[in-house]
Order: structure tokens, then sequence, then C-alpha cells
């Protein structure tokens, strides 16, 4: 298995002086620039995949904002081609360079025609994510889901040809090469399908770890699979003998690719290294130039193999020489910041505190009567996506967690954010992070990790405990506001609640996919959770009774917040909000933004609601009318023409 490193590494940095702006006036890049809100320059989120267009100096990409763009990299600029419903996850190209083909979050796949650069036919059939997409040629493709399924798909006429069911969780990933079909994906698998027939040819696993992405070397006739252990393996595809085991990484790979040319192994993960594996002796072969803000799920080798494209968080696409690793240019790069808000933290007299795709951390006043920025924060270590921020007026503390394992503690003064502590946590991004006022856990941080540990931090940034609770990534924690217990939930399906030393007390069963939340009642008694399964449920915390399952329609929910014991607010990836009153069983919807609402907090009597459009909404709890709003920038065009 792979050497995880030391997990529990303590970098605390000295007290930092932060950078401070928003002194009344606005900088030019949290305006909202007329320019550019009518111009997309670049994507206004993380870039997700780059796909290099056969025998032309251009790409196509796609990004969290739902947008697809057509990249000339030769000039250095991105067109904008249309926008998706939700997340774009993935962008692939036919061997010929005339189509592509982009994979969203809204369960359809957009075939592109790449002369005129418009949508020539939509693909509808899945009930959950498309994850990935592959052309078999140009009349056939392979999807894969997080509804477990892969479909096959006739492109001439946008009918499903076989549905191929069989893995036992989500499926992240598919390649196609000589009449078969390679999947991997949340049940630990690697699995082969006759594309003919859809019969299952050999399944490679379980191993110990989630397989996020896989690829094929028709060169070598090898199967490669990149694991959240860290460890590249590479089997024999027919034989299906393993050939090698490469331990790659200190943490999980979340993107592997095979060189057309030479068979070169690239993996990127969640540590931030990028490499290039030799295809003889598989020895590392290449380290290219690191950059902060790489999104480890983006890279592709370019058509001819003689570059590595990669998306970033920034919203911009990085060009590297494939033989050197040299950095050759970025593409999209301009002063506009992205600003996809990803978790907001509020106190009762208007304060509230946002983090986002760009790394910054906002502060600002957001009442009835007011809304405006009061700082903008760069951490001391430098940008990078942030997951996780609470706010805590009565211990003069906010805390955010990133996307590359550090928690940053701050002072909180209520004009600014000052001093600030950085913490190397080591087991992976961090999703949530809570503050205890508990009896001998006063101003202690609890971190909720990606590989399934939360920890607990000390106010100084001294870690007090590790525990790994879950079996994957844990999305979010609560904690109770009386006793010293919390509840989580995770990617694995889980939801538990635990003591503060971290023993497991209960398991709530009955989801059947992804939790993405969970919320304690006002009074202790009850919790809320919300599932990939488009499930709501609530339940007792002492007994754990199933209290009542409710439905969410046919759209991923996001976040869970109680107002009291009798109602709970949802909201979902298609920026509405659900009140749910639990007595009488009457739901109330309101849709509020173009985008996802990514996180809700409590602020007195109203509600604050966070976007991925770039704004935060005050919400009068009663009708789920917003008040007010301030935003940071607009994520998406006013181009519904283009699609």
């Amino acid at each position: 298995m792979a050497r995880r490193g030391n997990r529990r590494q303590n970098h605390p940095h000295p007290f930092t002086t932060l950078r401070l702006v928003l002194r009344g006036v606005l900088p030019m890049h949290l305006q909202e620039s007329k320019d550019y809100e009518d111009t997309f320059l670049r994507h206004r989120g993380p870039v997700t995949c780059v796909s290099g267009i056969p025998n032309r100096n251009a790409a196509v990409t796609s990004g969290y904002d739902g947008a697809v763009g057509y990249a000339d990299l030769g000039a250095g600029t991105v067109e904008l081609m249309g926008y998706h419903d939700h997340l774009a996850n993935k962008i692939t190209v036919n061997r010929t360079g005339t189509k592509a083909a982009s994979s969203s979050s809204d369960y359809t796949i957009y075939i592109w025609d790449l002369a005129t650069k418009q949508i020539e036919r939509i693909l509808r059939g899945h009930s959950d994510d498309v994850e990935d997409f592959v052309f078999v040629d140009d009349q056939y493709g392979v999807s894969v889901s997080r509804d477990w399924r892969i479909l096959v798909w006739n492109l001439l006429t946008g009918a499903v040809v076989r549905i191929i069911e069989g893995h036992e969780k989500d499926v992240l990933s598919v390649d196609v090469a000589n009449g078969r079909i390679y999947t991997s994906g949340d049940d630990m698998t690697l699995r082969v399908w006759d594309l003919a027939s859809g019969e299952l040819i050999r399944k490679w696993g379980p191993f110990e770890d989630e397989t996020d992405s896989c690829a094929i070397d028709t060169i070598h006739n090898r199967a490669i699979l990149g694991c959240d252990d860290g460890v590249v393996r590479v089997f024999d595809i027919e034989t299906g003998e393993r050939i090698a085991e490469i331990e790659a990484h200190s943490s999980g790979i979340k993107k592997v690719a095979v060189s057309p040319v030479t068979g070169d192994i690239l993996s990127a993960a969640y540590d931030q290294r990028i490499l290039v594996w030799d295809a003889g002796d598989m020895s590392l072969k290449l380290t290219l130039e690191p950059r902060a803000t790489i999104w480890e799920r983006s890279f592709n080798w370019s058509p001819d193999g003689s570059r590595i494209l990669a998306g970033t968080f920034d919203g911009t696409v990085l060009v590297w020489d494939s033989a050197t690793g040299q950095c050759l240019g970025e593409v999209g790069e301009c002063g506009q910041g992205n600003a996809c808000f990803n978790d907001v933290g509020s106190t009762d007299d208007g304060d509230v505190l946002t983090v986002s795709d760009d790394g910054l951390l906002r502060l600002g006043r957001l009442t009835p009567e007011l809304a405006t920025w009061v700082a903008e924060i760069e951490p001391g270590s430098g940008c990078m996506l942030a997951n996780a921020v609470t706010i805590d007026a009565e211990y003069a503390m906010a805390v955010s967690g990133t996307h590359n394992q550090r928690l940053h503690l701050f002072e909180f003064t209520g004009q600014t954010l000052d001093k600030e502590i950085e913490v190397l946590i080591g087991e992976g991004p961090i999703n949530c992070v809570r503050v205890s006022h508990h009896s001998g856990h006063e101003n202690e941080s609890f971190v909720a990790c990606y590989s399934g540990a939360i920890a607990r931090v000390g106010r100084q940034g001294d870690i007090r405990g590790y525990k790994r609770v879950h079996d994957g990534a844990v999305k979010a924690l609560r904690l109770h506001p009386s006793e010293k217990i919390g509840v989580s939930c995770s990617a694995d399906g889980a939801l538990l609640a635990w003591d503060f030393e971290g023993n497991l007390l209960k398991r709530f069963p009955g989801h059947l996919a992804i939790v993405d939340d969970v919320d304690i009642d006002p009074g202790g008694s009850l919790i809320a959770s919300v599932s990939r399964d488009f499930t709501m449920k609530v339940y007792r915390l002492d007994d754990g009774r199933l209290v009542g399952s409710y439905s969410l329609g046919h759209r991923s929910p996001k976040a869970v917040c109680f107002l009291d014991e009798d109602t709970v607010i949802v909201t979902n990836y298609w920026g509405a909000l659900l009140r749910f009153d639990l007595s009488s069983g009457d739901v109330l919807t309101r849709s509020i933004a173009k985008n996802g609402i990514s996180a809700l907090s409590r602020s007195g009597d109203y509600l604050v609601a966070a976007s991925y459009d770039g704004a935060l909404y005050l919400v009068d709890p009663s009708n789920l009318e917003p008040v007010n709003t301030i935003r940071s920038m607009t994520q998406r065009l006013e181009a519904s023409a283009l699609i």
C-alpha cells in the first residue's frame, strides 16, 4: 500500500499580519464591472476538465460555473460556447476533432459541433450526476453516472442503446478500447464490460479505497487505475494480471491519464503533486511545475502527446511541455477573480464571513438595511479553494478550512480578521468546521476531513486529537447544543453520532447515497440529514428512531438547517430553498439563485444563504424571500440564447 506520510504533522505559523482591503471602496475585482459582467474572459469557477482538439492548437473546457468553453491556446483566449443547468464535470473530444461531449450534474450530456460551436444534441437518460463520457466512434458513446449505471448511446438519434448495471456505488470514470468498456468508482472496483452485449467480463477489486479514475493504455494493453490510497495500479488487459503498484501519492488520486504516444502515465492527487511515470519501468519520469491553484481532476494529454493540459481553481487553463515539465503558459488569465461561495458563517449582529473557489475570505455586513463588504482576506500561505468557514462572536474567532488540508484560525474583531495561525491537518481537503462551547473543549475546532477523519484543534493551533470516524469523506458535522456529542455524515452514505473523543455512539441507517449535510435542532433532540438519494430524513438523537422521510423531488440537496424542532430548511443545487413543516407535512419552495445554494447560517431572525452564483442572500424564513443581497461577482452571464 502507498505510504500516507505523517498525518499528524503540525505546522503552526507565527502570527501574521494579513492583507486587508475593502476599506470603504471595493477593489476592481470585487466590483461588478460592466465589461467583465458582459464578457466571458474565462470560467468563473474551477475548470473541471480540459481536452485538446486534434489538429488544432485549441481545447475545450468544462467548469463548475456550468460553462463549456473553447480555448484558443495560441491566442490565449477562451470563448463561451454555452451553459449547462448545473456543474459541467467533464468534456471529451472525438478522434476526428469534430465533436465534443460535456457531462453535467444536470443529468445530461451535451454533444457539441466544434465547427459551429453549437449544441448538436442533448442526451437525457441518467437520473443523477453524469461524471464521465467517452466516444466509441462518431456513432456511439458511453457515459457513467452517480446513479450507478453505464449507458451506451446512439449519438445520431440520442437514444439509449444499452443500460449496464452492476456497480454497487457511484460510477466516476470510463474508458473504451477494443470493444470493451472500463469503469471505476466509489465501490472500489475496476470493471470490464463487453460493449456489444453489456456482459461483465472481469472485475478487479474491491480494493481498500475508492477508485476515482481509470484509463487504458492501448500501446501496452494495460488498464491504469488511480485509487484513494494514493496508489496507481496497473493491470494486463488480456490476462487480468496485476503488473505494478506505484506508490505515487500521499493522498487520494483524482486523475490518471495515458500518453497517446508513449503510454506514460500522468497522475494527480490531493497532495498537490502532478507526476509522470515511465511506461517502461514505472519509474518517476517527471514532476510538473507545481501551481497551488490546480484542480486535481482536470489533467489530460494533448492528442499528439506533446503537451499536458490542466484546469485551475481560478478558471484558467495551464499548458506544460510533456518532455521537460516546463509550464508554457496560462490561458484565460485576467484581473478579476472567481467567487463561487462554498460556505458562510454569520453572527446575530449581521456579520457574515464566506469562503470561495478563489481562496479569499470575505467579511461583510448583511442586514435588512445594510449590505456591504468590510474586508477581503488572503490567507498567509496564499489562496486555495476553501469549503469550510465558521465565525464565533463570543470567542472572537473565525476558522476556515481549505482544499490543501490547512486550517486557518483568526482573531475576529468585528470589523476585520486579525492574526492568523495556520495548521496542516494532513487528512485531505477540509469540508466543514465547527467551534465547541462545551466545558473542557472551549475554543476547540472540530474539523471534518476528506479522509474520513475528524480532528480537534485548539485555539492556538495545537492538534488535540484525530479519529477516523467514517470510511468516506466527511461532508458535514454539527455539535450538540449542550452535550458532548457530535453528528456527522459522509460520502459513504453514513450518518453517525459520536462523543468528543471520537467514539461511535449511534449509527442512523436509511440513506442510500452520499449524505451532504446534517443539523441538530436547537433543543438537541432531533437531527435532520439530506442525501443524494433525494430525501431528507429526521431522526431522534437519543434512540436513533426515524421520525420521518421526506422526498426532495429529483433535485440533489446540498444543505439543511433547523429553524426550530418543527421546521427545517433544505437547499439544493438548483438555487432553491425548501421549508418543511414537520407537524403538518407542508412544504414551501422558493428559488432565489441561478446556481446552487451551498450553505445556510443563522443570523438573528434571518438566514444567510451562500450561493455558487457569487452572492449571499439574507432570507426571511417565514416566506423564504430574500430581504437583502451582497454580491462579489456575477458567475453566469445573461446568455440564455447561447444554448
